[in-house]
Parts: structure tokens; C-alpha cells; sequence
């Protein structure tokens, strides 16, 4: 099925509903039942994402812990041993393969039955190893990546009261205000290795095809010859030709579940909890070092 189909079927749509209901539980359910204040990573940033991936590939919710768990294993750089990031790798593979082999004898409505039938159809579809493997990279790249996105969106929607209002005045700003703080985030942690396929002049200095780089995605979203006043937060700022996400061929294949996540979160917030604030000053929300992605280390909100 290509994009188009699936973002008009019945299944999308569905999906789409499921996902909106996750995102409302675990706002308004932790909002209602806490104090005053609470943190929002704990309680709803990280396991939103994850519980989502999980009910997209069909995962049992008694489950969803430890894929929380192996997802923090394989991006946090700091936080856990090379034999427990190992173990956890180990762990999901053979955990993947259980729940493949499942939906080879139970298909469901989830999206590793549908490219089992699909393959099958075709006779030249993925394979179980294939299967696997992207079911890993669903985890690892749509996990903590998204989760602190949220938290850092929603912090800096709150740092300016005026953003907040801005939004909830005109909802429909949702989709630009989203792209708005993929760029405007300048903690983008330190990403991942390029290497150049090509010799390249960097300000008269060559390097030489083969170069192992890091590209500093904040510096081109910063850009002035790109965009107006880069140094601004605009939420209805279009065209936004951020690089967040990458470009060209190897591009971030789950960007469009990305964005999608977090315009169902922010629309939640925006219409279930429009008095959502920061507990703390801005300038007291700490960043977590060791992260292939920046995050924080909280985000305490009331409302």
C-alpha cells in the first residue's frame, strides 16, 4: 500500500483515532490524577511514543515497559554498561522474532501483519529478518527521539506565555507551530556520523571524500539566508525547509509519524488542558548529556 492509499483508507483513519486516545490518557489521566504540578517526561512524554509504536506494530500493552526500557538502552550513551546495551539488544531481537512468528500464526490489524501479507502476496516481500530489523528501527527511531521532542516543544511554547495563548486563540496553527519547534530547538543533541562522499570546500578547507563528520543541524536551522529572523520563534512561519529531519535520499523515514505525534499531543494539550504552564522558570530546565538526541531532564508543568 503507498502513502497516499494509506493516508485516505479506513485503516489510517482508525489508526489515527487510536493514537489521539493514547495521547489522551496519558495527559488527562495523569493531569487529573496528580498534584498541582507534575512531570510531564516521567509520566507522559516518554510513554507516549513508545505505547504508540507498540500499538502500531501490535505488541501487547503488558509489554510496552520493556520496550521502553531497550529503547533507552540503545540511545542513552552514558547512562548503561556496553554488556547491558548488548543484553538489551539481545533481548529485543529474540522478543521481535516471538512476536513475528505470532503474527504469522494470528494476523491482526497491526502493521507487521500487514507486511507479512503483503510479502506473502508478493512473493517477494520482506523477510522475517527484514521484519525484525524494522521493527527494531521503529522502536529506536521513533521512540525517544519523539518523546523529547514533546517535552522540549512544550516547554518552549510555555517559556512564552504569549505562544501559548497564540495557539489557543488559533488551533489551526497547530501543523506550522510543530515544524516552527523542530527548528527553533537548538538541542539537538550531537547526532549521528556522516561520512562525505565527495571531496568538499568547508570555507577553504578540503575535505576529503571518505571524512567522518558531524553536521550541526541547529546552526542550519539558524540560518539567515533561509530563513527571517531564524533567531525568532514564528508558529505560522511557511514555507519552513528545516533540516531536522535530514534531507534528500536518506532523509528520517519516520518524520511524518513524528510530526503527526506531536500535533495529536499538542492539539490534546491545547484543548484539554489550556491552562498547562511551567512549574519552574524556564532557565531551570535541566538538558541530559549523552544523547544521541538533546532532551531534558524534566519538564514540571501545572495547570
Amino acid at each position: 500500500m503507498d502513502r497516499a492509499t494509506w493516508a485516505g483508507s479506513s485503516r489510517s483513519k482508525a489508526y489515527w483515532r487510536a493514537v489521539r486516545s493514547i495521547a489522551v490518557a496519558c495527559w488527562t489521566a495523569q493531569a487529573y490524577a496528580s498534584p498541582l504540578v507534575f512531570d510531564t517526561w516521567r509520566f507522559t512524554n516518554f510513554p507516549f511514543p513508545v505505547y504508540v509504536i507498540c500499538d502500531l506494530l501490535g505488541v501487547p500493552a503488558e509489554d510496552r515497559g520493556r520496550f521502553s526500557y531497550w529503547s533507552d538502552a540503545f540511545l542513552n550513551v552514558t547512562r548503561y554498561t556496553t554488556d547491558e546495551t548488548r543484553a538489551a539488544h539481545t533481548e529485543l531481537n529474540q522478543y521481535m522474532a516471538t512476536i513475528i512468528a505470532a503474527k504469522h500464526a494470528e494476523p491482526g490489524e497491526d502493521l507487521l501483519s500487514m507486511l507479512i501479507a503483503e510479502s506473502a502476496e508478493e512473493g517477494e516481500g520482506l523477510s522475517d529478518d527484514q521484519l525484525l530489523h524494522t521493527g527494531v528501527a521503529l522502536l529506536v527511531a521513533g521512540h525517544e527521539t519523539t518523546a523529547n521532542m514533546i517535552g522540549k516543544m512544550v516547554s518552549m511554547l510555555l517559556a512564552d506565555r504569549t505562544r501559548w495563548e497564540r495557539l489557543l486563540a488559533d488551533p489551526s496553527l497547530v501543523r506550522t507551530a510543530v515544524d516552527e519547534a523542530l527548528r527553533f530547538d537548538a538541542n539537538l543533541g550531537f547526532g549521528l556520523r556522516r561520512y562525505l562522499g565527495e571531496d568538499v570546500d568547508l570555507d577553504g578547507r578540503l575535505l576529503p571524500s571518505g571524512t567522518t563528520v558531524i553536521c550541526s543541524m541547529p546552526a542550519a536551522n539558524r540560518d539567515e539566508r533561509v530563513f527571517a529572523d531564524p533567531d525568532e520563534m514564528d508558529l505560522g512561519r511557511s514555507p519552513n525547509p528545516h533540516l531536522t529531519f535530514g534531507a534528500g535520499p536518506h532523509s528520517c523515514l519516520g518524520q511524518t509519524l513524528a510530526r503527526s505525534e506531536l500535533q495529536v499531543v499538542l492539539d490534546v494539550l491545547l484543548r484539554k488542558l489550556p491552562t498547562l504552564h511551567l512549574a519552574v522558570p524556564a532557565q531551570e530546565l535541566q538538558r541530559v548529556e549523552g544523547l544521541l538526541v538533546g532532551g531534558l531532564r524534566t519538564v514540571p508543568v501545572g495547570w
